[in-house]
């Protein structure tokens, strides 16, 4: 069977003797009290790939060159590349049998871990000899998570805003019904309009009006919301949230 290893856009001059894949495990045990150790099956590990690469400073009939022969200080610049400049490339093993069909093919994204270059005047005469470790690249992207904060609506604030009415607590305790403020509008406004005075954001409508959500009379149990354009007549008692998330 005839080999074609490829790093990258580089053919390498003599197919290696050896090519190790090694798929690493991602499973996790634990230890449960009274179940004994438990394996817990994930995704596998990154695939590392080791081989040994003949670079020769002579030409051999047995090499193989996309455009002639190319000395050793060629492919050893291009191994020194990738990782300076930190490029995932393809890794490609071309498997050919005497026959001419192609039993499997290897193409995996990979990163050049390290390597060592090893000149042995007595096994490879002027020729090098580089042990490269590869491994696997995933590519993924991050995300910009913004964290909703808990805050607490202050009575005070809540007394100070226009068109919402609250009784003097020395009179009267302020009505609290499940964790909300029982407040009394004193002229008509939209719901939007209504959570944008209160809380500071009309966006927080929602809040509002999952408070006020009232069950169908039909009976099916389905929770119908206000809508944000929802019209709020003067002197309608409506339920504000104590505590909410922005």
């Amino acid at each position: 069977m005839s080999y074609s290893f490829y790093l990258g856009t580089m053919l390498l001059p003599v197919a290696p003797g050896k090519l190790t894949l090694k798929i690493n495990n991602g499973n996790k045990t634990y230890c449960l009290m009274n179940e004994g150790e438990i394996n817990a099956l994930k995704a596998p590990g990154l695939t590392e790939i080791q081989l040994e690469l003949l670079l020769p400073n002579t030409e051999y009939p047995f090499a193989v060159y996309k455009n002639g022969f190319q000395k050793a200080s060629v492919y050893l610049a291009e191994l020194e590349r990738l990782k300076i400049t930190k490029q995932t490339f393809q890794f490609i093993v071309s498997r050919v049998l005497p026959d001419g069909s192609v039993p499997f093919d290897t193409n995996i994204t990979c990163s050049l871990e390290e390597y060592s270059i090893v000149e042995d005047a007595e096994k490879c005469g002027t020729d090098i000899m580089v042990s490269v470790s590869l491994k696997q690249y995933r590519s993924y992207g991050t995300k910009k998570c913004k964290v909703k904060k808990k805050k607490k609506l202050s009575i005070s604030k809540l007394r100070k805003t226009k068109g919402v009415h609250i009784k003097d607590p020395k009179r009267k305790a302020v009505a609290i019904v499940n964790n909300c403020y029982e407040i009394k509008l004193t002229k008509s406004m939209t719901l939007y309009n209504l959570a944008k005075k209160v809380y500071g954001k009309g966006e927080l409508y929602t809040i509002i009006a999952k408070a006020n959500g009232k069950t169908e009379s039909s009976g099916r149990g389905k929770v119908v919301l206000w809508k944000k354009s929802k019209k709020l007549k003067k002197g309608e008692k409506v339920l504000v949230p104590v505590k909410y998330y922005s």
